[in-house]
């Protein structure tokens, strides 16, 4: 297998699999449609892309220097998931278009990835792996393949959701739907909080 392939079998891996992004784009579509989750899809897409480049250049350095940055980012983390769970659980499911709520913007979707240990652990697992010199031209060649195909995988999230969104038409169902997706993001939380 070589060097390319490799590093796209990882980042699809990475970035396919249910995680806290993953989850609000599969809400936003839901909720909003895949136009209005394509701004999430690009902030996290962006914001994934910039913690590779910067871990690939350095950061995790600076980690192992300081490991109460560490702490700081997970509790972070921790904190955020409350807050996505908790708007996901009080809307009412209504989609008549007269919601308090907007869809997550780019800077949400950015800010999930740098709050994201999920997001961490891959982009230094990632490095590692491929580019764990530092080499500038690896570094860059890895994040571009990354950001192609994490921006896919978080949008077929997404779609998922316009999907499943015809479905849940009912402000019941979709109700119960984001309900759902709150508690699968508490239990990310909780699960941070003993990882």
């Amino acid at each position: 297998m070589n060097l390319q392939l490799s590093m796209a079998a990882f980042a699809l891996a990475a970035s396919i699999s249910p995680g806290p992004v993953n989850l609000v784009a599969l809400s936003c579509g839901a909720n909003y449609g895949l136009r209005a989750s394509l701004r999430h899809v690009t902030g996290a897409t962006l914001g994934f892309t910039l913690l590779l480049l910067a871990m690939g250049l350095g950061l995790h350095q600076l980690l192992s220097q300081w490991p109460a940055l560490d702490v700081l980012i997970r509790w972070s983390g921790v904190a955020f998931l409350l807050y996505m769970a908790y708007g996901l659980a009080r809307d009412d499911g209504r989609l008549d278009g007269g919601k308090a709520q907007r869809p997550p913007s780019l800077l949400t979707g950015a800010l999930m990835q740098w709050l994201n240990p999920k997001a961490w652990l891959a982009s230094l697992a990632g490095m590692g792996a491929y580019a764990a010199g530092g080499e500038f031209g690896l570094v860059g060649q890895f994040a571009a393949l990354y950001f192609v195909i994490c921006y896919l995988s978080i949008a077929c999230w997404a779609y998922a959701g316009t999907f499943m969104g015809q479905y849940l038409q009912e402000a019941g169902r979709m109700r119960l739907f984001n309900r759902g997706l709150a508690l699968l993001l508490l239990g990310s939380a909780v699960y941070l909080l003993w990882a």
